[in-house]
């Protein structure tokens, strides 16, 4: 969400990490769209991996590498 410290934190580890383990990224920016505001507004960040939920509140960057590895 624009403005969330905690997201802008989040991405720069998640950046950090596709450094190390490459991956596609696509960033959503939840606001002004009421279902994923719904959806999403109390867990942010939230990052996903190929639909599911992963992390919420914080990325981990060694759980996130790990993950994306399999």
């Amino acid at each position: 969400a624009d403005g969330c410290a905690l997201c802008e934190r989040a991405l720069e580890v998640v950046r950090e990490v596709r450094g190390r383990v490459p991956f596609e990224l696509d960033v959503v920016d939840i606001g002004g769209d009421a279902e994923l505001e719904r959806r999403y507004r109390e867990q942010l960040p939230a990052v996903e991996i190929d639909g599911d939920l992963a992390f919420t509140y914080f990325v981990d960057a060694d759980a996130l590498a790990a993950r994306l590895r399999g």
